[in-house]
Formats: structure tokens, sequence, C-alpha cells
């Protein structure tokens, strides 16, 4: 039978039409909305901060989609999201003398959560100068400790939680201040290359009315964005290392006063549905966690600490809280991580996820005999640092 001559002109012009909007449709499709993202370039906005063109835009996408209701729903609702995922491991707290890739267990390896003793004597002593500072960096009855966090989305959704929690303990010294110093979208090698993310510190510090030689503390949780791309273990960690070496060289030259960064590891990502950061990648972030405190106890040159006059190049480095348990297997501290912890991505931590890291840090700066001499009203007797 004959089609009609139109029908074979609409069709051909319906193809054509595909075929030219492919790659778009495609990419509109690769490339969903970060609200993660979005909700950093409102609160950007919010305050007044000028965002670039290519910025002004993303975010003018996302506020017509969320208009539209077309935004993802929460991790529970999502259809597509993976229950399970093949991955298992035994978390680096617990592994002991076991080995994966190589590597055996520990934070401190050797199946050590402890430092070593004359580290931990080094850290004592560094944690000793911590005190209140006035704005010029000279001790005050009245003045501040600060304490920043550095990292990317993960990292200021869960300290932005911590900061909430902590203000509102009322064991908390009134003379430490909470400044969150990680952004969305800066992950490490943004933070190791570009000036925007110290930029956006500085900006946080000033309208918190703390100077840099206030800023005595850092908690760093920091992550590379499609790790995969940079090589199997150990190269996306080693790389990840390097990036942070510099970070931290970077910390103590801004902040002369910084005396100890306290360092985490990634979440769990097996339910991630994307390529951003999953296993076994953020399992593996906790030894580039590792190398770094072990080349400084080592003593090697790039990570030096101590005083400024003495040419130091780094905060003395410490475990903080380890933040990977292996699903809905509760790790030694009983965290586990459950597909309802997370947003849609399964990457970025939800509402309750933020809170359990929120709830690991308070307890961790609470609890640690390093940290609970400054953090806490009243300090506290020195005991085991974890």
């Amino acid at each position: 039978m004959k089609q009609p001559t139109h029908w074979i002109n609409g069709g051909v012009i319906f193809a054509m039409a595909l075929l030219i909007a492919g790659p778009a449709l495609a990419q509109i499709k690769e490339e969903p909305i970060d609200w993660n993202r979005a909700g950093e370039l409102h609160r950007r906005s919010q305050r007044g901060e000028k965002l670039t063109a290519a910025e002004q835009a993303y975010y003018d996408r996302a506020r017509k989609q969320r208009e539209a209701g077309q935004q993802r729903q929460p991790a529970a609702a999502n259809p597509n999201a993976p229950l399970t995922n093949a991955f298992k491991a035994t978390p680096l707290t617990e592994l002991g003398g076991e080995k994966y890739k190589g590597e055996d267990g520990g934070l401190y390896g050797g199946g050590r959560n402890e430092p070593p003793a004359a580290h931990l004597a080094a850290a004592r002593k560094e944690s000793a100068h911590i005190r209140p500072l006035d704005a010029q960096g000279k001790p005050s009855a009245d003045g501040k400790i600060a304490l920043v966090s550095i990292g990317m989305s993960n990292t200021t959704q869960e300290f932005s939680e911590f900061v909430r929690l902590g203000n509102a303990d009322a064991t908390k010294s009134p003379r430490v201040v909470l400044i969150d110093g990680a952004q969305g979208a800066m992950e490490a090698l943004a933070w190791a290359t570009l000036p925007r993310p110290w930029d956006t510190l500085m900006s946080r510090l000033q309208t918190a009315d703390v100077s840099t030689q206030q800023v005595q503390v850092a908690w760093v949780k920091l992550a590379r964005a499609g790790p995969a791309r940079l090589g199997e273990f150990p190269k996306h960690a080693e790389e990840m290392k390097a990036h942070e070496v510099k970070i931290l060289q970077m910390l103590r030259q801004r902040f002369p006063n910084l005396r100890v960064a306290y360092l985490s590891n990634r979440i769990y990502a097996g339910y991630a549905t994307s390529q951003l950061n999953p296993e076994p990648y953020a399992y593996e972030s906790a030894f580039t966690v590792r190398w770094l405190i072990q080349d400084q106890i080592a003593g090697k040159a790039e990570l030096s600490f101590g005083s400024s006059k003495d040419g130091a190049k780094s905060p003395l480095l410490l475990w903080g809280p380890y933040l990977w348990a292996n699903g809905a297997k509760p790790n030694k501290d009983g965290l586990v991580w459950l597909p309802e912890d997370f947003t849609g991505d399964y990457t970025h931590p939800g509402n309750s996820g933020r809170r359990k890291v929120a709830e690991q840090l308070l307890k961790f700066f609470k609890t640690d005999s390093v940290a609970k001499a400054w953090f806490l009203k009243t300090g506290g007797a020195a005991g085991s640092s974890q």
C-alpha cells in the first residue's frame, strides 16, 4: 500500500530532527542536575557573590527544573538504585594483620589504630599551643580557636551539621569557633590548583570575624571526582596523596598558627549510581590518609611540622573519625550505611547520613585525648588518641 506523501515527508523530517537532537538529548540524559552543586550556587548567590556566566546558566537551569517539579526523588524513592553491591571489604580499623591489595590494616599501619608513642607525644606538644588567640595571633582570654573544614560537597554537608550539633553542645568551649570551609564541587584537584576554594574560605572566615591567625585546627576530608580514570589502586590513591600534600602545605602557609589537621576518609559508596566516587575508591581513600600520616612520621621534609620559624611546611597530621563501614554491616564503632542515608545519587549523604558523620565528629572531638584538651570547656586528662 502506497503511503501518503505527507506521511513520508513527515517521517523524514522527524528522523532528521531526532538525528540532529540526538547528541543534545543524550547529553541532557547523561548530565542531570547535581542538586548539591545547585544548592552551593544558590547559597553563593544569596551571599551576594557574582556567579560566572556558566554557573549562572547552570543555576537558572536548576531553578527551572525545580519549579517544573523535575528534581530527582529522595534516595528511598529511586527505583533505579542498586540496593546491594558486589564490593565487600573489611574496615581498615578491623583489618589487622590481613592484607588488602598488599596493604595491611590499622589506621597507622601494622594493624595499629593508635599513633606511635613519639608521634602522639608530638601531637600533644603541638596541641598544647592551641589556645584562644586575638586577631593578631596573641593569646587572649576572650580570643578564638578556629576549627575549619576543608573538602568537597560531602564534607560541607557533613560539617555544616556538625557545626549545628557542636554549637548546641554545652560542653564545647565557647572559645572554639566552627567554620565550614568545605564547598560543593571543590574536590582535591581544585583545592590543590585553583584560587576559588581558598577565596571562598577566606570570605567565610571574614564573615565569621575570624582572622587567619586564629585558625589553629582543620578537619580535612577530600576526594577526586571520577577516580577510575586515574587508574586502579594504588595509582588513584597516590595521585590524591600528591594533591593533599600541596593542600596541607597551602593550609600551613595561609594559617601560620595551624597546629593540627585531622584527616578522614570517604563514607561508604556501595550503593552509588554514578562514577563520581563509587567503590572501591571510597574505601581506598583511607590509604591516602594513612600514607600521608606515615610519611610525616617517617620524617618526610615536605610534611614537616612545628613552629613557623623552624620552617614547618605542614600541620601535624592525625586521623579524625574513620567513616567507612561495609554497608549495613556495623563497623567496630557501630556505624552502618543504609540506602536511606543517601540522596538520589547514593554518593552524597542525605539528612540521616549527614547526622551520622556529624555525630562521629562530635564524639571524636569530645573524647580524643589530643583534641578534647582544647575542644571542651574543661579539657580532659590524656589518654588514648582514638
